[in-house]
């Protein structure tokens, strides 16, 4: 696809200037955050940050979406944590962990911020707001 990524490691909020710096250096086209627990922490500065500096965002996590960000597309964390709950259930009534199956998440959801869309200058095609979960106009 020809993309090139630019990994920036962030370690607390005091970096985060100087990150969005260097991606306007290095004319970074999107950003994608990742479910570290500071980014999520400080998710809406983030959303700020990515659209003062016209970068459309993305993550795996709707509460991006919900903070400004501009899409989200991801596992429903709630069914994730239900499913969670049911394997602890069976531990406790005996069943061994490695003999209960892996599962993966089949719920995933795309959440769209038309608002954030906006005001980066962005139209979204029909065709992607056709297939989306949820919207925030």
């Amino acid at each position: 696809m020809g993309l090139e990524l630019q990994l920036l490691e962030i370690r607390d909020l005091s970096e985060f200037d100087s990150a969005f710096a260097a991606m306007v250096k290095e004319r970074a086209g999107a950003l994608l955050v990742t479910g570290h627990p500071l980014f999520f922490l400080h998710r809406t500065r983030l959303a700020d940050l990515a659209a003062r500096n016209r970068l459309p965002s993305m993550s795996t996590q709707e509460q991006w979406v919900d903070a400004g960000g501009l899409m989200s597309y991801g596992p429903n964390f709630v069914d994730v944590y239900r499913r969670g709950a049911v394997y602890v259930d069976r531990i406790l009534r005996g069943a061994k962990p490695g003999d209960l199956p892996i599962e993966q998440p089949t719920n995933l959801a795309l959440v769209l911020n038309l608002k954030t869309a906006k005001r980066l200058g962005l139209t979204i095609p029909p065709s992607l707001l056709q297939r989306t979960d949820h919207v925030i106009e």
